[in-house]
């Protein structure tokens, strides 16, 4: 990158003691109307949905539709092959023998619940994501160990510089910088 070429600014990342901090400055961001914002830490803080506000999450229905696509496509596939495309008088059984179904119903509903599970992830997150601004900042390597961070993005409405330093700050943040792309 040339040293002309003028760097866009992600938003504004702050670093925090300890999670109750972390929580606390989460309810003000949310309280005062910011929407693009987040939180960072080394491990889940109970309380932190909450705090942010965040809805419940979708990732419950799409694995329960995928599941219900499962179970419905292991019936009719077997439906077809044993009374359909293959029908074979074994022993005088019927044709429509549930009790031999239940097995390969119950693993094609697992299978593609997983699946559900696993890609429906990936959708909701946005991932993959191979590049996050925060990244370039040095002090960001130790949201994986003992940091406690929060940043609110320069895309938000309300976002203003100085109002949002001035909130880092009055909820007690350690250390303030500004994040550029």
């Amino acid at each position: 990158m040339s040293t002309t070429e003028e760097k866009e600014l992600h938003g504004i990342l702050a670093e925090f003691k300890n999670p109750k901090e972390l929580t606390d400055v989460a309810k003000v961001m949310s309280e005062s109307g910011y929407k693009q914002f987040d939180t960072f830490s080394p491990f889940p803080i109970h309380g932190m949905d909450k705090a942010m506000k965040l809805e419940k999450s979708k990732l419950g229905w799409i694995v329960l539709g995928h599941g219900l696509v499962g179970f419905t496509g292991a019936i009719a596939m077997m439906y077809f092959m044993s009374v359909v495309d293959y029908p074979i008088n074994i022993s005088g059984k019927p044709f429509l023998n549930a009790p031999a179904w239940v097995p390969i119903t119950f693993e094609l509903t697992v299978l593609l619940s997983a699946f559900g599970a696993v890609f429906g992830m990936f959708f909701l997150n946005g991932l993959p994501k191979l590049h996050n601004p925060l990244f370039n900042s040095k002090r960001f390597k130790k949201v994986t160990d003992d940091g406690f961070f929060a940043c609110i993005e320069a895309d938000d409405k309300l976002f203003e510089t100085e109002k949002v330093k001035a909130l880092f700050e009055e909820a007690g943040a350690t250390h303030i910088e500004e994040v550029y792309d």
